[in-house]
């Protein structure tokens, strides 16, 4: 949860930072959507690498009426997200966690209409990055929309990091230059995605939005 306070400087609290951040992350979702499937509705979300469900929540109150899936390879995380889901208290539309493996989930062709990646592929090595940008393709029906929000290499507080706080980044990142080098809007659009967009929404980190052809 610091990631956000330090893309957020001037926040006071965790919460103000994460409503900054993931406000301009769901703007960034509703904006591509409404302009490239705008006669898509949102009915089923697929939240990958879900962690602890922070990302997966933000979903389900923006979208009220979808059907919200978190999907993790972490039993633990999975555990968590539950756990602060129940506190937080009933919803109209529960949400799901599915404990899966993201380059192959095990859903069905074509099961959703928006997934989302966040803060997933700097841990990653560029192999699984493309298997997960298949395996979204595949599970997202004609007009869906793929959202990827992660460190931006752009970013000018990550270029202006000293080198010793970069050094200990990478030590707890070892795939974080594998990520910087990776051009990921090509790595989509080699999956089959269309209308992929790049933006800053925040200081350090970028979104990432595509469509499936209809």
């Amino acid at each position: 949860m610091s990631m956000v306070r330090r893309a957020i400087p001037n926040a006071s609290t965790v919460d103000e930072a994460n409503q900054v951040v993931r406000g301009n992350w769901l703007q960034a979702i509703e904006q591509h959507h409404l302009q490239y499937s705008g006669t898509t509705m949102i009915r089923d979300i697929l939240d990958i690498g879900c962690s602890v469900g922070v990302s997966t929540r933000f979903l389900a109150d923006k979208f009220p009426s979808a059907n919200v899936t978190g999907l993790d390879l972490s039993p633990h995380f999975l555990s968590v997200a539950q756990f602060k889901e129940k506190k937080i208290g009933p919803r109209k539309n529960p949400i799901k966690w599915m404990h899966a493996n993201a380059e192959d989930t095990g859903f069905p062709p074509q099961s959703f209409d928006l997934v989302s990646v966040s803060y997933v592929f700097h841990e990653c090595p560029e192999r699984a990055i493309v298997n997960i940008l298949k395996e979204a393709f595949g599970l997202l029906r004609p007009g869906g929309t793929i959202v990827v929000s992660d460190q931006s290499p752009k970013s000018k507080i990550l270029q202006e990091m000293s080198p010793v706080l970069f050094t200990l980044l990478k030590s707890t990142e070892p795939f974080l230059d594998e990520y910087h080098l990776t051009d990921l809007e090509g790595r989509m659009e080699e999956a089959g995605f269309i209308k992929v967009q790049t933006g800053l929404t925040d200081p350090r980190h970028r979104t990432l939005t595509a469509t499936v052809p209809c």
